[in-house]
C-alpha cells in the first residue's frame, strides 16, 4: 500500500513539473538558424585542445576520458534540432503516471538487487565507453576519405592509442586535402615534440603560425620549443602574445609558471 501511495505521489509532482509546457511562451526572438557544419568544427577543435591539454598534464585522465565522449558525440552525433510541438495533456498525464509506477518499482526493487551484489560491484553496473571507437573512426575515413574533420578525429584516436606512425599519415592525409590545415600541422609538431624532433615540430609549428599568427595550440608549442632549447627570451616572447591571446587554453597555467621562470633566467 505504501508503495501505491508513494507511486502516486510521484506521479502527481511529476506532472505539476511538466505542467509549464503545456503552455508554451512564444519565442520573443526568431531561432538561429542551425549550422552542423561549425558545430562540428568547434567540436573538432575542443577535442585538439582536450589532446594539448592532456599532453601537458593540466587535465586528470578520468575527467579527459568523460569530456573526450562529450566532444566526440557532439561531433558526430549531433543533436536533433527540429522543433517540435507540446504534448497534449492526455500524453503528459499517461507519462507522469507511468514515472510514478517506476518509481515505486524502484523503492521496492533496488534495496534487494543491491543487497545480492558482489562486494565491490556497482549497483547500476558499469556503462558502455561514449563516443566512436578508433574501428568506428577508420570506417567512416574509409566511406569519406575526404572528411576533414573525421580524419582529424581519427588521428587523434590513433596518437591516443599510441600509433604515432598511423597518426602522422593521417595528418598528412589531411594536408594532402588541405594543405591550410592549422589542426593538421599543430597535430604533427605535437608529435614531432613527443618524439624527441624539435627541429621538424618547429618546422610544422612555423606554418601554422604564418597561417594562422596568434593561434594558441601553435603559440603554445613553439613557446615550449623555445624554452626546451633554453632560448628564454624567444620563449617570452611567444608565450607573451600566448597569454594574450590564450587566456583560456588548457596549457595557460602551465605556460604561466614556465613563463615566469624564463622570465627569471632573463634577469642578469
Amino acid at each position: 500500500m505504501s508503495a501505491v501511495v508513494f507511486g502516486l505521489a510521484i506521479a502527481a509532482g511529476a506532472l505539476a513539473a511538466l505542467w509549464p509546457w503545456l503552455s508554451p511562451r512564444r519565442v520573443a526572438w526568431p531561432n538561429e538558424a542551425p549550422s552542423e557544419p561549425d558545430d562540428v568544427a568547434r567540436a573538432v577543435s575542443s577535442l585538439r585542445d582536450l589532446r594539448f591539454a592532456e599532453a601537458a598534464g593540466t587535465i586528470d585522465a578520468t575527467d579527459a576520458a568523460r569530456l573526450r565522449g562529450v566532444l566526440e558525440r557532439s561531433a558526430f552525433a549531433p543533436p536533433d534540432r527540429a522543433a517540435r510541438r507540446g504534448a497534449p495533456i492526455r500524453t503528459l498525464g499517461i507519462a507522469a503516471l507511468l514515472i510514478g509506477i517506476a518509481a515505486a518499482l524502484v523503492a521496492q526493487s533496488l534495496p534487494q538487487a543491491a543487497g545480492d551484489r558482489a562486494p565491490g560491484e556497482p549497483i547500476t553496473g558499469s556503462l558502455p565507453a561514449a563516443g566512436p571507437s578508433t574501428a568506428d573512426l577508420e570506417a567512416r575515413a574509409k566511406a569519406a576519405p575526404n572528411d576533414v574533420p573525421t580524419l582529424l578525429a581519427l588521428a587523434d584516436a590513433y596518437q591516443k592509442d599510441g600509433r604515432a606512425t598511423d597518426a602522422v599519415a593521417t595528418y598528412r592525409a589531411v594536408l594532402g586535402i588541405d594543405p591550410n590545415s592549422v589542426p593538421a600541422l599543430n597535430g604533427l609538431a605535437l608529435i614531432l615534440t613527443q618524439a624527441g624532433q624539435p627541429d621538424g615540430a618547429m618546422v610544422a609549428v612555423d606554418r601554422a603560425l604564418s597561417i594562422r599568427p596568434k593561434d594558441p595550440d601553435a603559440l603554445f608549442l613553439k613557446g615550449l620549443l623555445l624554452y626546451q632549447k633554453q632560448d628564454w627570451k624567444g620563449a617570452v616572447d611567444v608565450w607573451t602574445v600566448y597569454l594574450d591571446v590564450g587566456e583560456f587554453h588548457p596549457a595557460a597555467p602551465m605556460v604561466r609558471s614556465l613563463y615566469d621562470e624564463a622570465k627569471r633566467k632573463l634577469t642578469p
